[in-house]
């Protein structure tokens, strides 16, 4: 007997990765999730309604829902057939980047509104049914930058240490009532949201603090940072990807991170606990060792490009050889194992960072490497 679909809500559902999984979700093959995908403002849902296609009414309904206002949360709740919620997706957040000096206040506040209590509204709401029910899934997606600070992005790394410490409280109680938390960590992201942040960065005045940072901040930071998104960037779908596959876990993983280019990160900052090994390691890479750093990005990138190509060939000979056996009369059951990057069973797989063995062979062509 088919088991009933399990109903998602998610936040931030606009554009970017909310929407991405919203969809993801929607057209599951399987029909295994109700998606209730929300957004602040409905009139701005356009771009997911028209995403959504047909699974609009049946798989997925749009509803309104502010983070920062506990009315419009419960009223979200109480529009839900029994208030159930089986996996709770808080993806809603904003960004901010730039000198310290020239933040106010009033917008780190809304900032830490949005990404930290927004979270803490949702779970306050959502977690007593789902201890009722012993069962549920709380599904945040939080950032890199929660577990290491990244220079300029100190109050919305703030935010997302703020995240991290609140679910990692959270999680043992949690366990008690058969709910899991689970973290989603990606780095580098193409989207509107990313994409927004960083035009208003570049047309900020930075009058209000000094000459030295603020050059350090457009000249350095701006432009290493188009780099790291142009080579270590993943797009939406391929974190909705990784959210699914912890949605789908027997046995969620409490934190899980996108981008294995990121892992080394992380590990440094827990290998020296007083913080000299990390801190001196990042302000070699941004101040001594720039020109290294861009270098191998340009390298990382061009073998992206040439393990895309890779792939694509791989996979176009794989549907020549396929179809040929189809004309022959010969085709198997079973499909051999998919090329890496393409789909099984139509669901798109999230591709690997890099497929090259040996990166040193190609750091001598970076000069040529595509844009």
């Amino acid at each position: 007997m088919a088991m009933a679909p399990r109903t998602v809500l998610i936040t931030g559902c606009s554009s970017g990765i909310g929407l991405a999984l919203a969809v993801r979700l929607a057209r599951d093959k399987q029909r295994r999730f109700r998606v209730i995908a929300t957004v602040r403002n409905v009139s701005r849902s356009g771009a997911l309604v028209a995403a959504a296609g047909s699974a609009l009414g049946r798989t997925l309904e749009v509803k309104q829902l502010d983070v920062c206002d506990e009315a419009s949360i419960r009223a979200c709740l109480d529009s839900i057939p029994g208030r159930r919620v089986d996996v709770l997706v808080s993806n809603a957040g904003v960004g901010m980047i730039g000198p310290l000096e020239c933040q106010s206040l009033a917008a780190m506040q809304g900032l830490m509104d949005t990404n930290f209590f927004g979270l803490v509204r949702l779970v306050k709401e959502v977690l007593p049914d789902m201890k009722r029910r012993r069962s549920g899934h709380i599904v945040v997606i939080s950032s890199v930058m929660g577990l290491q600070g990244i220079v300029f992005n100190d109050v919305y790394a703030a935010s997302k240490f703020a995240v991290e410490g609140f679910c990692e409280s959270l999680v043992v109680q949690a366990l008690r009532f058969n709910v899991a938390i689970s973290l989603v960590e990606p780095g580098p992201v193409t989207t509107e949201f990313e994409a927004k942040v960083y035009e208003e960065a570049e047309r900020a005045d930075y009058s209000q603090t000094d000459p030295e940072t603020a050059a350090i901040f457009t000249d350095l930071y701006l432009r290493n940072s188009r780099d790291v998104f142009a080579s270590l960037g993943q797009s939406p779908e391929d974190i909705a990807e990784h959210t699914l596959r912890v949605i789908e876990a027997a046995r969620p993983p409490f934190r899980h991170q996108t981008n294995a280019a990121y892992t080394p990160m992380a590990a440094l900052k827990h290998a020296d606990p007083s913080g000299a090994l990390m801190t001196e390691a990042f302000y070699k890479l941004v101040f001594k060792y720039g020109a290294v750093l861009r270098l191998g990005l340009r390298a990382i990138r061009l073998l992206r490009w040439k393990a895309q190509k890779r792939r694509v060939k791989e996979r176009s000979g794989f549907l020549r050889e396929r179809s040929g056996r189809d004309r022959a009369g010969k085709g198997c059951q079973l499909h051999p194992p998919a090329p890496p990057g393409s789909s099984i069973c139509g669901h798109a797989m999230p591709q690997p960072l890099l497929q090259a063995s040996d990166v040193g062979l190609e750091m001598h062509r970076v000069s040529s490497a595509p844009g």
